[in-house]
């Protein structure tokens, strides 16, 4: 499991995250969701280790402080919201970086197949040999989660969980593939394995995440179930909007609708 209590991070001597209690359990895909600026790629980047914090972080009770970096990346993979690239990489070069990182947990016979199955996966088959600058932004998006997704192919490795971090990782997609990337997330969970994703479509992240940390003004306003995490109060006080929340009666997934243009005009 991956906990932190009293996480926070200050940047220019601003603080913009404090006292963060968060959790996320192997075998579960947590969604951290929240308004722009409330600090949800700043948890994850502290998560992920690209920025100092004050406060602790533990993997699995161990203190991330005492895990050596080449151990942490072969328990837990990062997709960043962006990537830029300077030189005509082909995609199957992308792809293959996540082999040199970290630790797919296959042997070396099935690893020289990985890029090409983690191309499948995301439905970019045949894409290996085309320039990673000529693909759209949503193309780039998935040859990326590619990437992540060969640095820990097997979600348990040694009777140890590992981790896939993804920050905003639909935000350029279409709804098919957005649909595509969410089930490699809740597949990758049931194996075993952990997924920390930041999300902004409320209604996916209540049809495919098991738990919801939302993210207001810097702190952890709650972390919960979708039924407990997804109200009308909450929504409305921290995105400060109207919002409805409805579940249909067959599934009990909650789902989100704005209701400030009908407000707006029944008054």
């Amino acid at each position: 499991m991956i906990e932190t209590k009293a996480l926070g991070v200050s940047l220019s001597g601003k603080t913009i995250i404090s006292d963060i209690a968060f959790s996320a359990k192997p075998g579960e895909v947590t969604a951290i969701v929240g308004p722009n600026g409330s600090g949800k790629t700043t948890l994850l980047r502290a998560l992920s280790g690209d920025i100092t914090y004050k406060g602790t972080a533990y993997l699995d009770g161990q203190s991330f402080a005492e895990i050596k970096p080449w151990q942490m990346a072969a328990r837990r993979a990062v997709l960043p919201q962006a990537s830029a690239l300077s030189f005509p990489f082909t995609v199957r070069e992308i792809v293959k970086i996540g082999l040199t990182g970290g630790y797919s947990g296959v042997s070396r016979d099935e690893e020289k197949r990985l890029p090409d199955l983690a191309l499948q996966r995301v439905d970019l088959a045949g894409f290996g040999g085309r320039l990673y600058q000529e693909l759209s932004g949503g193309e780039q998006q998935r040859v990326q989660l590619a990437r992540v997704l060969c640095q820990v192919w097997k979600p348990v490795v040694d009777g140890k969980p590992r981790y896939l971090f993804l920050d905003e990782p639909i935000s350029s997609l279409d709804i098919r593939h957005q649909i595509v990337v969410m089930e490699i997330a809740k597949d990758f969970a049931a194996a075993g394995g952990g997924v920390i994703a930041i999300l902004h479509d409320l209604n996916l992240t209540a049809m495919f995440a098991d738990r919801i940390a939302v993210m207001n003004r810097g702190k952890l306003d709650v972390i919960g179930t979708p039924r407990e995490a997804l109200t009308d109060e909450r929504l409305e006080r921290v995105y400060e909007c109207t919002l409805r929340v409805g579940v249909p009666p067959e599934k009990g997934v909650p789902f989100v609708l704005p209701q400030s243009a009908y407000r707006s005009a029944a008054e």
